[in-house]
């Protein structure tokens, strides 16, 4: 199979579907400028993003609401196996249109088998690069399992202006939650969240039960000096403009 976006549409369930790519670009179930799309028991492999979530785009406008994928198996061969927020009004439309949010986002029960991104700008299981004036907001991963990986970083939450697909920076990234992902390997790279400015900020990123190769990762986990941030006890680079980032054990 090849691509299946879902642009324009409101109310979307897809289930039991398998999606396999090999040329370049060949993304897997992209969601454009949609509302309550709804991915049940899906197998992406695909030589680019296995799934995507991205605001007005090919001629479709607006943000993204309510979008839910859960049960799934996702294996990126390159790329990412989950992107979110890279296109939006400003590529589309001009800078000064109104900006787009994407909001809701709902992530469940996935295994992530692979990711092999040789291009730090491009890297990322879990990728949150806001461009384009967008807005993104309430985004929820919970129970996810990441297998070793052959390159890549785990976490990539950036407000960026990627001038080869934007025409300007993410206004924000607010309100994510990581809930019982675990990761067993050893090909990642070191994760990144960061700010573009003062004005247009990551806040509010939430780590709850995070385990690497067995180590629970939190803000009184045994061992961490009092010195460091617990971001660097899971090799996660927490950079400027980047408020209130969590890392609790329940």
């Amino acid at each position: 199979t090849t691509q299946l976006p879902v642009g324009g549409s409101d109310s979307v369930r897809v289930s039991n579907v398998k999606a396999i790519s090999s040329y370049n670009w060949g993304d897997g179930m992209n969601v454009f400028s949609s509302s309550n799309v709804h991915y049940d028991r899906v197998f992406c492999r695909n030589s680019d993003d296995c799934n995507t979530v991205y605001a007005t785009r090919k001629g479709f406008n607006g943000g993204c609401r309510n979008i839910t994928m859960e049960n799934s198996t996702l294996w990126a061969d390159v790329a990412h196996p989950i992107m979110i927020g890279l296109h939006g009004s400003a590529a589309e439309l001009g800078t000064d249109a109104p900006a787009d949010t994407i909001q809701n986002l709902m992530y469940r029960n996935i295994d992530i088998l692979d990711h092999q991104e040789k291009q730090i700008d491009y890297q990322g299981c879990f990728a949150i690069n806001c461009g384009d004036n967008n807005l993104v907001k309430d985004i929820t991963f919970d129970n996810i399992r990441v297998e070793d990986f052959r390159q890549g970083q785990l976490f990539n939450i950036r407000i960026f202006f990627n001038e080869k697909y934007c025409k300007a920076p993410g206004t924000c990234v607010k309100n994510v939650l990581f809930k019982d992902v675990v990761y067993n390997g050893s090909g990642d790279e070191v994760s990144i969240i960061a700010g573009y400015n003062q004005d247009r900020k990551v806040s509010d990123i939430t780590f709850e039960n995070l385990v690497i190769n067995g180590v629970k990762i939190s803000d009184d986990m045994p061992g961490k000096p009092k010195w460091y941030k617990t971001g660097d006890m899971a090799r996660i680079f927490i950079g400027e403009h980047v408020d209130n980032v969590r890392f609790i054990s329940r």
